[in-house]
């Protein structure tokens, strides 16, 4: 056994962390631009701990103890894809899927590419293009065309929602940043 490895491998359990707050989502560059992209009001981040050594092998374990957890079901934000009003989880989840996203860019320098392949313009507007459509998708601007895909937590799959789960192992505190597509906060 390695050494702070727990004796069992039991399951993990969360408490949701109210305290911890994103001051980066909130000042008036990035609402500013939450605004632009319709993402304002659509976007949230939330943060809870957990109780045990994170071991990246066991993700899955991880992720299905998170969704499970008592402290996590009741306070855990989604938009309703109906109303658009924030909802918590309160159903039970019997399948989860986690992909490990490798964390090799340690700069927003990442970013650049948006602006190097002409999908943003300097001013940090999306270009747009002649309308197409990708099966039920409507194309209608460059950002359209390197998207990744969906994650939880939406029934409806659309290609900019999504949902990371940032991991910080030394302090046991996930990180839930979570977006739903829609028509976000226009003033």
């Amino acid at each position: 056994m390695a050494a702070g490895e727990p004796s069992d491998l039991g399951v993990y359990s969360f408490r949701f962390l109210p305290q911890k707050t994103f001051q980066s989502l909130s000042t008036p560059q990035t609402t500013s631009r939450l605004r632009q992209w319709s993402m304002l009001g659509r976007i949230e981040a939330q943060a809870f701990g957990f109780d045990q050594t994170f071991q990246t092998y066991r993700k899955d374990d991880f992720v299905m103890a998170f969704f499970k957890d008592p402290n996590v079901i009741p306070n855990l934000k989604l938009l309703s894809e109906y109303s658009g009003e924030w909802l918590t989880l309160g159903t039970e989840v019997k399948k989860v899927e986690a992909i490990n996203v490798p964390c090799t860019q340690l700069s927003m320098s990442f970013f650049n590419r948006l602006y190097d392949e002409a999908i943003v313009r300097d001013n940090g507007y999306i270009v747009k293009c002649l309308d197409s459509f990708c099966d039920p998708f409507l194309i209608s601007d460059e950002l359209r065309k390197d998207s990744v895909g969906v994650c939880y937590p939406s029934t409806k799959s659309h290609e900019q929602t999504f949902s990371y789960f940032i991991v910080d192992p030394i302090k046991r505190h996930v990180h839930v940043l979570y977006h739903c597509y829609g028509v976000g906060e226009v003033s």
